[in-house]
């Protein structure tokens, strides 16, 4: 892993820290988790198992600390290394086709289902839900990939035009 994707990574990573720290709880303290994107986003930018590493472990640590949520901290360490390794995988298939804004924001939207899916199962085991799972999944889990989704739209060609630019990119 070079330096400058290092550093790439860590701004990104960075930056997903103040989305997670604006955004409100919605339900039973549970709040959107926008610092997904961000580690998304490292990854499609440097699809490098160690970067997958890095970003999940540094996004884990992060989502662990701001959690409000009752066995949040577990979850999140758990759940986010998973999490970016599932995305690794189906990054690097979309990118066998072609990697667009579309597919990328695809991508995003489906591994941010996947995230609240074993975010919600391990905390479950853990500290168990103050409500069904399946209206967990309704309430914060798919909204907040739609908002995830949105979000990538916008900022994902941006980065890729000033990683081009700037030869970040593996």
């Amino acid at each position: 892993m070079n330096t400058k994707s290092l550093a790439l990574t860590s701004v990104l990573i960075a930056l997903g820290y103040v989305f997670h720290t604006v955004v409100p709880p919605l339900f039973f303290g549970m709040k959107p988790d926008l610092l997904l994107v961000m580690m998304f986003l490292a990854i499609m930018l440097s699809p490098t198992k160690q970067n997958v590493l890095i970003a999940s472990m540094a996004a884990g640590a992060i989502s662990a600390l701001t959690t409000g949520m009752a066995g949040g901290q577990i979850a999140n360490l758990v759940e986010k290394p998973i999490t970016a390794f599932i995305f690794l995988a189906m990054f690097l298939l979309a990118k066998k086709v072609k990697v667009n804004a579309f597919s990328a924001v695809l991508l995003t939207v489906v591994g941010t289902i996947i995230s609240g899916t074993v975010f919600l199962l391990v905390a479950m085991l853990v500290a168990g839900l103050p409500g069904s799972l399946f209206s967990f999944i309704g309430l914060i889990v798919l909204p907040t990939s739609v908002i995830s989704g949105l979000i990538m739209f916008f900022i994902y060609p941006v980065a890729q035009r000033f990683s081009k630019q700037s030869s970040l990119t593996v």
